[in-house]
């Protein structure tokens, strides 16, 4: 039996923020996922979110669809969503509601009467994580051998597109003859995720996703814990230094929770890098579109040129 993964334990309160921001690369170029405690959100505010999710999934079908998705907020149902869309299956067994940024005004919320006090604690929640992930974002900037403000001077945290999704992976679904997954292959598509779970097993990661056949292992939860996984747009950043890595979740035995917290995704088209020998030749392999308001270039530009000079001074 192959020994459990482990992951280096990023600790938001450690006093020495270079040893951290070490342990961040090491775990980023190794599996592209890390733990983060002490990260400054009460366990006492989680178990209320999982608890207002658990009573918002235990809703009536038909209540649930009151609140359909629109504009990327609110709810979708199970077998709504695909992520390995290679796949033949109906869909991933899993349904999800999705709170976007709130000064836009487009989110969607129960009514106060139905669950009483789940918007509150949702906002409450959404402030507190985008404070987390702030902080976790400078150790990342020093990480990568940057200023520890880099993120905030390029403007990566100026009205940031921080979205939350909670979970539910029913475990009373029926069994059938072909393959069905809570979640299936997929990477992220952000900088960072941040997920926290109820314990309930099921994640899996793919170290070497362009291999065959691929190699799947289980990742453990930690109490009082955020997993946090890199995202393709940091791998690209990063020219894959840090590894965005394909990773599932199987269809549990039991009722499965988690919420999730995908900061900073940003309305420009996705840039493609290519940095070979660290400095000899920079490509960009498609036209920039919306470049002109410059986050994405900024953040990718100073990456670059970073990661250039790291591999022309040893």
């Amino acid at each position: 039996m192959p020994d459990a993964l482990q992951f280096p334990i990023i600790d938001l309160s450690f006093p020495d923020r270079f040893s951290i921001a070490n342990l961040i690369r090491q775990g980023c170029v190794d599996h592209g996922f890390f733990y983060l405690v002490n990260h400054g959100v009460d366990e006492e505010l989680i178990s209320k979110v999982f608890e207002q999710s658990s009573n918002f999934f235990s809703l009536p079908i038909e209540e649930k669809m009151k609140l359909v998705r629109k504009n990327h907020r609110g709810y979708t149902a199970l077998y709504a969503e695909k992520l390995d869309t290679t796949l033949t299956t109906e869909g991933d067994s899993k349904e999800s509601f999705y709170i976007g940024p709130l000064a836009d005004d487009l989110n969607q919320w129960p009514l106060e009467e139905d669950l009483p006090s789940w918007r509150s604690t949702m906002e409450t929640y959404h402030q507190k994580l985008l404070s987390a992930v702030t902080k976790l974002l400078s150790l990342i900037a020093l990480s990568l051998k940057l200023e520890e403000d880099f993120f905030e001077k390029v403007g990566a945290l100026i009205e940031p597109l921080a979205f939350i999704r909670l979970l539910h992976y029913p475990g009373d679904l029926n069994s059938s003859s072909e393959e069905i997954f809570g979640a299936s292959a997929h990477s992220d598509y952000g900088m960072v995720t941040l997920l926290v779970t109820d314990g309930v097993p099921g994640l899996q990661i793919c170290r070497e996703k362009s291999k065959q056949p691929q190699v799947w292992e289980d990742v453990p939860s930690m109490s009082g814990a955020f997993i946090v996984n890199i995202g393709d747009m940091m791998e690209r950043w990063t020219n894959g230094l840090f590894r965005s890595t394909l990773h599932r979740v199987l269809q549990p035995r039991q009722d499965r929770y988690s919420v999730t917290i995908h900061p900073f995704l940003f309305t420009c088209s996705v840039i493609s890098c290519v940095i070979c020998s660290w400095g000899r030749k920079i490509e960009m392999l498609h036209s920039l579109q919306i470049l002109a308001k410059t986050v994405l270039w900024n953040v990718w530009k100073a990456v670059a040129l970073s990661l250039v000079h790291q591999d022309s001074h040893p």
